[in-house]
């Protein structure tokens, strides 16, 4: 489905400028930062495609989204000044692309016959996967498994996208209202601090 070709070439752009930030962030070499850029924009569409039985997978199957994630890596790497004149020039891109790789997945998983529950999921794991290698390359705790909104914020997408496929509305306004969604969800958690519940800490010497 074009849609959803063209949706996964600007995830594969908008996350790849996340991984790459982070990797300057971190003072990698260019190598690093174009590996760390590249691992980032494909991460997620790689395991959506092999769950649904897309093989071989989109991003390994074409040049093009190893050539967007050079460029995008390249131009970090060069431009970081421009870049980093966001107040959080990582957490941007990556909310950019979380939004329409989370979007992407679910459709192309409902194009491929998976049912509605399990395709909001596989957008959801489409959206965070690039993001927790990322995360976990750099020393990170991931994102996901913090209280910030951002997995939930993916499942939102997702959901917006199988709720328009069930009632028929046009793909490419559903994509966009679902991108809309989880990037909103996402930007308020990073500047307004919206956070998931977090259990209570055990006193010392409470009983276990």
């Amino acid at each position: 489905m074009l849609l959803v070709q063209v949706l996964d070439l600007i995830g594969t752009f908008v996350f790849a400028l996340s991984g790459a930030a982070l990797g300057v962030q971190r003072g990698m070499d260019l190598f690093g930062v174009l590996v760390l850029a590249f691992v980032t924009a494909v991460v997620g569409g790689i395991a959506r495609d092999v769950l649904i039985g897309a093989i071989p997978p989109a991003s390994v199957a074409s040049w093009h989204n190893l050539a967007l994630a050079a460029v995008a890596g390249l131009l970090v790497f060069r431009c970081f000044g421009l870049f980093d004149r966001l107040r959080h020039p990582v957490q941007f891109f990556d909310a950019a692309g979380l939004g329409v790789f989370a979007v992407a997945g679910t459709q192309k998983a409902l194009d491929h016959g998976i049912n509605w529950p399990m395709a909001a999921v596989l957008g959801m794991v489409s959206g965070i996967g690039g993001g927790m290698v990322r995360d976990v390359l750099t020393a990170q705790v991931p994102t996901v498994l913090r209280a910030d909104i951002y997995a939930v914020a993916a499942l939102a997408g997702a959901l917006v996208v199988v709720a328009g496929d069930a009632v028929g509305l046009p793909p490419t306004a559903v994509a966009l209202a679902g991108i809309a969604l989880c990037v909103f969800l996402r930007l308020m958690a990073l500047y307004r601090g919206w956070k998931l519940p977090v259990a209570p800490s055990r006193k010392p010497g409470a009983p276990v």
